[in-house]
């Protein structure tokens, strides 16, 4: 490739990577004078390239925004960083519909790999193993995925269509405040205008969704992942639960993470370390009650059930249970 032509991808390169460059920069980094630079640009504007030219103290130029570029220009690390994001991807569930769209866009990476690359991902994709299996789960729409993240951006009203875990469907107005990824799955999480309160629905629930005319503030407070989070552990489940345990804030949360259990925790008195180990009240709801014993025994702190009383049962169940097996010969 002419050293010449081989300057001017270069420049569509660092223009593709974001932002306005100045004349002098792009120079430098081309390692020409300014009056090249515009003559390249020239060249990009000849194949239909949309560089615009930023007047001002801080001009320069810039790609149009919007604009699909092809080719993709990427250097090896960066090919291998995508091609390795997609495959994390389809291992936790977080792609659209368009189940297809990654593997076709991992084809397209893969077919202009230099042969050592391709060769290195190979090897790498060889000795990779996963500690879980692929998610199953049902995945959103792009569609909707994109315009609910509009609404969040712009602080405008949504209209959905959602099909709750019963199969009851409703149209719901939302005032999305952030879409949240958690296990697996995305979320969006809102104040849901129908019942006048802060809801989480699971976006691949979410058939349709339309934004509306106006706008709304979004609250202050708790961020959206917290909001999710505290939405998973106070959720209507069968069995109430409140405990008191005794460790530090980091050892209960290891076992009981936000996602399944509030914690709270009290100002320690003057002079205390807000690290050390005091009781603390742990509350959380589940379906069933037989997974909590194994969880309190591998914590190894001091704790006080104060309900439910079935659970006490449980948990001396258990412990007659190693008991005995610690006594066999």
């Amino acid at each position: 490739m002419p050293r010449p032509t081989g300057r001017v991808l270069t420049l569509l390169e660092l223009l593709q990577s974001g932002g306005t460059r100045t004349v002098a920069e792009l120079a430098d980094r081309l390692g020409v004078e300014g009056r090249t630079v515009r003559r390249y640009v020239n060249q990009l504007i000849d194949l239909d390239v949309p560089v615009e030219s930023v007047r001002g103290r801080y001009g320069g130029y810039r790609l149009a925004p919007g604009y699909r570029l092809p080719p993709l220009m990427l250097g090896d690390d960066e090919a291998l960083a995508v091609l390795l994001g997609l495959v994390a991807g389809r291992r936790a569930g977080l792609t659209t519909t368009e189940l297809t769209a990654s593997e076709t866009a991992a084809a397209k990476i893969r077919r202009v790999l230099p042969k050592h690359v391709a060769r290195r991902l190979d090897t790498l994709l060889e000795t990779l193993a996963f500690t879980d299996q692929p998610g199953e789960s049902d995945t959103p729409d792009a569609g909707v995925l994109l315009t609910v993240a509009d609404a969040v951006r712009h602080h405008r009203p949504v209209s959905i269509r959602y099909t709750d875990r019963e199969g009851r469907r409703s149209e719901r107005t939302l005032h999305a405040y952030g879409i949240v990824s958690h296990a697996g799955r995305w979320y969006v999480t809102g104040r849901d205008a129908s019942v006048g309160a802060d809801r989480t629905f699971r976006l691949d629930r979410i058939a349709d969704a339309r934004t509306l005319p106006g706008s709304f503030e979004a609250p202050e407070g708790p961020g959206p992942a917290e909001r999710v989070l505290s939405g998973f552990a106070t959720a209507e489940y069968r069995h109430e639960v409140t405990l008191r345990i005794h460790g530090t804030a980091e050892q209960i949360r290891a076992r009981l993470p936000a996602a399944v259990a509030t914690l709270e925790e009290h100002e320690p008195a003057a002079g205390r370390d807000p690290a050390a180990e005091r009781w603390l009240r742990v509350e959380l709801r589940a379906e069933r009650l037989d997974w909590l014993p194994p969880v309190l025994a591998a914590l190894d702190r001091p704790f006080v059930i104060e309900r439910p009383d079935e659970l006490r049962g449980l948990v001396a169940a258990l412990a007659d249970r190693l008991a005995s097996c610690a006594r066999r010969a």
